[in-house]
């Protein structure tokens, strides 16, 4: 299947052949692409936090168990979507891995349908995910061109400060003010104040305290 066709990139994880094998066909039946790996170390050997997709991943594994390799993903920061596969005593454990993160967790024996809905759940929860960090690392990367001041003048435009309240706050003229603010909008490409706010709520340095 080539890579521009298929709908996204199912990653499993499990010691049960059998049940790879499995999951394989129900995944490339609906159009998915599909890698298995028979343990964690496999998969973390060829793990690439930039390649899309989704985890299912068996909860209990011999070597690295599930739960440690959802703790080595959050510790590199990965986006990948897990969706665990948990027997009927794991239920317990599950329920702790989706309060770390995951996705939802399939209890043996799940149906087709089940793990289909699942997957392109994980796959669309993923794509957004890196579409909100992109978007948040291009936001990043404008605000990083303001100069010290910029940034000071910027936050208090966002806290609703008029220019003649920034100019006196700031021991400096309104119309240096103006020029700061007007250079600021052109900076981050926003018109109003509002753009403005939307813009530092994306990159996560939204003030919400009055200076």
């Amino acid at each position: 299947m080539k890579a521009e066709q298929h709908k996204g990139t199912v990653f499993v994880v499990d010691d049960d052949s059998t049940l790879r094998d499995m999951i394989r066909m129900m995944a490339e039946s609906d159009g998915y692409c599909v890698r298995d790996f028979a343990d964690a170390e496999e998969f973390l050997n060829e793990f690439d936090a930039e390649q899309p997709g989704c985890l299912i991943l068996d909860i209990r594994m011999p070597g690295m168990s599930g739960l440690a390799l959802q703790d080595e993903l959050i510790k590199r920061q990965a986006l990948l979507p897990i969706i665990f596969i948990t027997g009927h005593g794991d239920v317990e454990m599950a329920v702790e891995c989706i309060q770390k993160g995951a996705l939802d967790f399939l209890e043996k024996p799940f149906r087709e349908a089940k793990l289909l809905e699942k997957i392109e759940q994980g796959i669309l929860s993923d794509q957004q995910s890196r579409q909100e960090l992109s978007e948040q690392n291009e936001v990043k990367a404008r605000l990083s061109s303001l100069t010290d001041r910029e940034t000071e003048i910027m936050h208090m435009i966002a806290q609703g400060c008029a220019n003649k309240v920034i100019a006196i706050d700031l021991g400096i003229a309104q119309g240096t003010v103006e020029i700061h603010r007007s250079r600021v909008m052109h900076k981050l490409g926003v018109r109003s104040v509002a753009q403005l706010m939307r813009l530092l709520l994306v990159a996560g340095e939204l003030r919400s305290e009055s200076s």
